[in-house]
This record gives C-alpha cells, structure tokens and sequence, in this order.
C-alpha cells in the first residue's frame, strides 16, 4: 500500500523522497524493522490472549529433562508470524507482482492448516486434524505453485542464444543486453521454461523437460506431468519436516530465520540483471520483490524468538511451523533454487530422515528379532541429544551454527562448477 502510494507521488507530484521506495533494498530493511516491532509490541499482547483463551500446551511424557515446565505454555504463537510477515508485505510490496501474490497465499494457506490443527488438537481434544487432510492441504498447494510457475504469463526466465532452445522455449520478448567493460551488446531471449539452477554444474542450469527426453520436442507439452509432482513433493516435504524440527524453544524459528535469510538473498541476486549475470545464475525477471517478503519473513522469525527463546514464553505450533516449510519451499522453487534446498535446509533434512530411519528400523528389527531396536535414543534428531544430556539451549546455538555453515556452503556452490 505505501509502495503504491508514495509511487503515485513521486511520479505524480514528484515528492521529495518519494522515490525511496522503488528501491528494493531500502524497503527490505523496512521490512525487517516494522516486522520486528510487530512481534516484539504485539507479542506480549497476544500471548496474554492466548493464555486468556486456554490455547496452551498440554503435559507431553516423553522422559526428557524439563517436559512439566513446558505444560501449560501458550501455544498457536505462529498468529504472531504471519501476522508480521503479511503486514509489512502489504504495506511496502508491489502487490501486482505474481510471486508477491503467491508467497501471500501460500503463507495464509499453510497458516490455515496449521491453524486449524492446533485448534482440534486445543478444543476438541482430539490428535488435531488427520495426517490426510493435512497431505492434502500441501499438496493442492504445491498444485497451484507448480501450475502458477508453468503457465502465468510474468513466470519467465531471460537466457541467452546459447541457451535458447526453440523446441524446449516458448519466447515471450526479446531484449537486447550491453556486455560488461565492453561497447558490445548480446540479445537475450525471456521465455517460458522449466529452467532451474543446479550446483556444480557448468552453466549452473538443468530443465526438468531432459527428463522427458524420449517425448522431443513433446516434452514442452507434457513437462508438468513430471514437474508438478516434484513441486508437490518438495512443498510436503519441507514443511513437514520444519514441523518436525519444532520440538525445542527457538529452534525451527532460529533455522528458518537463517534460510530465509539465504533465499532472500538468492531472490535478489536472481531479480538483479547484473548480479545474475556476474554469478551465472538465472536472471528471472520480477523475483527481486520476494528480497521484500523474506526481509518481513526474516524479522518475522527473529521477532518471535524473543518470546520463544528458552525458557520459551509461547510456542509457534503448527500454525507456525507449517507455514514455515510451505514458505521456504515455495520461495526456492520461485527462484529457481529448489535443487539447493537438500543442503540450505540440511538440518531440516537430518530431523526428518532421523524420523524415517529410526522408524523403518524399529519395524525392521521388530520383524526380524520379534524386538524393536533403535538408532537413536530417540526421534527427531534433537531430542537425541536430550537424551545425551545436553542442554536445550546448547542443541540451539549448534544447530544455528551449522545452518549458518550449511546456508555459506550453498552460496558458494553457486560458483563452483
């Protein structure tokens, strides 16, 4: 609203200091400033609504070491999130924009599931809402993503004739780009693709229409029918595993922060004809305006853990935990930075696959020796080290350390070829 606004006035009336906000990166550090007071201002306030509403977690008996005090902790804290990641969005954002539209809607549908699951789980005593249903939420998601990424007319990416393959690229425009240092200038070709970048190869760009190889130039055609599901997949599986990751005070919302951090910086890059081209990334024109939605996304995070470090004041639930793996799953594929996601989100990895293995094992071993075994003392990865006796607080800080090292790692991989 107040990018409109002040767009109006500066090419209206030309008002001085008007022209601030057609900077991305002066609205990004808006973004962080206003969402940051918006968790830190109204988080008390709305933890008092909590606890006034009995929305607080229930006695879990899973043998670890200060499990009572947490009983009774308001939880449904991921209101306060999305409350400051949409706000500021609303405000400093172009809403016109496709990938501003869609990370909105991406933020309020995961929320609503969530939502809706820490409320049967509160006030109908029930487990919460089934696995299926919640499936299926993620999946219809990941439907409109994959589907908004093939055929909106603004999902284009900018190649060169080198690239250009007229068999596998529709082309939208074409642009003619000056060469850096030089008096030379190349043509350049924005075209609809299912173009992705990939580490370590040279020329940093795979298309999920190779895979349909066998088809030729009917690959074009039927590359959802591969694409789609992949996105589905990624979508479900990101955001589970970020619910999965939230099972101590501060973690999911301290690795989530770091990550957003990342892609917020990769969507500018991506959205930045230079730095896209200095880098060899795709340059993916419009995707720079999500430096915005991860700026709020990223105060969003940080804001919350003021309430939600240890000894946590509020937990995030599933309405925040959700929500945070359906958003960095849809920011990654809208800039073309999915394939990166096994390494940017490896803690998340490590907690969902110490999940599946601890489980497929035990069933294995109960199968086998008519006794379940275990890998680990227990499942996910960070109450293991509960067990171990290590603090809640230690577990944090190293597994933000390693996300830091793991978000670096990514970054660097984009040169690596």
């Amino acid at each position: 609203m107040l990018y409109h606004l002040f767009d109006f006035l500066d090419t209206q009336y030309d008002l001085p200091g008007a022209g601030l906000f057609k900077y991305i990166t002066f609205r990004a550090a808006l973004a962080v400033v206003i969402s940051l007071v918006i968790t830190i201002v109204l988080g008390f306030r709305i933890i008092t609504i909590i606890k006034n509403r009995q929305m607080l977690e229930k006695q879990r008996a899973l043998g670890l070491p200060g499990e009572e005090l947490k009983a009774k902790t308001p939880t449904m804290g991921g209101l306060l999130i999305h409350l400051a990641i949409i706000l500021p969005c609303l405000l400093l954002c172009d809403l016109t924009n496709i990938y501003i539209q869609l990370m909105l809607l991406s933020t309020v549908w995961m929320g609503s599931i969530g939502f809706l699951d820490d409320y049967l789980k509160l006030t109908k005593g029930k487990e919460g809402l089934k696995g299926g249903y919640k499936v299926l939420g993620q999946v219809v998601l990941g439907l409109i993503v994959g589907l908004v990424m093939l055929y909106h007319p603004q999902v284009v990416v900018r190649v060169d004739k080198s690239q250009l393959d007229l068999t596998r690229h529709n082309i939208v425009d074409t642009v003619q780009v000056a060469i850096a240092n030089t008096s030379e200038v190349k043509e350049m070709y924005y075209v609809k693709s299912t173009m992705t970048n990939v580490p370590f190869l040279k020329g940093n760009a795979f298309d999920y229409q190779y895979l349909l190889w066998f088809l030729g130039e009917n690959a074009m055609i039927w590359v959802w029918i591969i694409f789609i599901p992949i996105v589905i997949f990624i979508v479900t599986a990101v955001s589970n595993a970020a619910n999965l990751t939230d099972g101590i005070d501060g973690l999911a919302a301290g690795v989530s922060a770091i990550i957003g951090a990342t892609l917020g910086l990769l969507a500018y890059i991506s959205g930045n004809t230079l730095l896209s081209e200095y880098l060899g990334v795709l340059y993916v024109p419009y995707v720079g305006e999500l430096a915005i939605f991860t700026s709020s996304f990223l105060g969003a995070c940080i804001g919350f853990l003021w309430y939600n470090a240890h000894p946590a004041q509020v937990f995030m639930g599933d309405t925040g935990s959700l929500a945070l793996g359906g958003i960095i799953a849809a920011l990654a594929i809208i800039i073309r930075k999915e394939l990166l996601i096994p390494l940017l989100c490896g803690i998340f990895l490590a907690e969902n696959l110490s999940v599946v293995l601890q489980v497929s094992y035990f069933k294995y071993t109960k199968k086998k020796y008519g006794e379940g075994r275990r890998i680990l003392l227990m499942s996910p990865l960070h109450h293991h080290f509960q067990k171990l006796g290590w603090h809640e607080s230690k577990i944090v800080t190293r597994f933000w350390i390693l996300g830091i090292f793991l978000a670096v790692l990514t970054i660097i991989t984009l040169k690596i070829r």
